[in-house]
């Protein structure tokens, strides 16, 4: 007598996290990549394709504008760079998914940036005609944020603002605040 033998299970989906730091961005087709960031008053838009299954993540530290050169540090060049890599790898712009993270104002004693950013990255995703689903943006807490960019799945947890990992995030991003002409500056 002859036994059926059922088919081997697959091997489990190896999963790579992919941190992307500060002026930088990631774009991938791979099933077991997961991008990963900590905000604060940085801002990481997530964007896919759910029909071509291509996504990526950015994290911007300042909006950017008129004159503010092709540094990664900017929204207005990392968002550029983001959606050029998803069309570049079978994205079409109509499809085009995204959610938005950061944006805090975690260090009092910094001007609220965060709450530029947040603003900047809406505004830039509205007028591109990017459809955003979900959006976790302000407060005064830093974000753990992962996304699996071929499915659009995105998760974030809260951190304290005591966290070791929020004060150095924040600091290394330590971007000096324009002074006004004639304005003192205080220490």
């Amino acid at each position: 007598m002859s036994q059926a033998v059922s088919p081997a299970a697959p091997p489990p989906r190896r999963e790579r996290l992919v941190h992307v730091i500060q002026g930088e961005h990631g774009v991938s087709r791979d099933p077991g990549v997961i991008y990963t960031t900590i905000l604060g008053s940085c801002v990481a838009t997530c964007i896919w394709d759910p029909l071509a299954r291509v996504g990526g993540m950015n994290h911007f530290l300042l909006p950017g504008g008129e004159g503010c050169g092709d540094s990664m540090r900017y929204g207005v060049n990392s968002m550029e760079l983001l959606i050029n890599g998803l069309l570049q790898n079978g994205a079409a712009r109509s499809r085009l998914q995204a959610k938005l993270f950061g944006g805090a104002h975690v260090i009092k004693s910094l001007n609220d940036v965060g709450a530029q950013n947040a603003e900047f990255a809406t505004r830039f995703l509205t007028d591109e005609g990017i459809t955003c689903v979900a959006k976790s943006l302000g407060g005064n807490r830093a974000r753990r944020v992962r996304f699996w960019p071929t499915d659009g799945r995105a998760g974030q947890m809260l951190l304290e603002s005591t966290s070791p990992e929020v004060m150095i995030a924040e600091r290394a991003r330590a971007v000096p605040v324009p002074v006004d002409e004639g304005s003192a500056e205080l220490f």
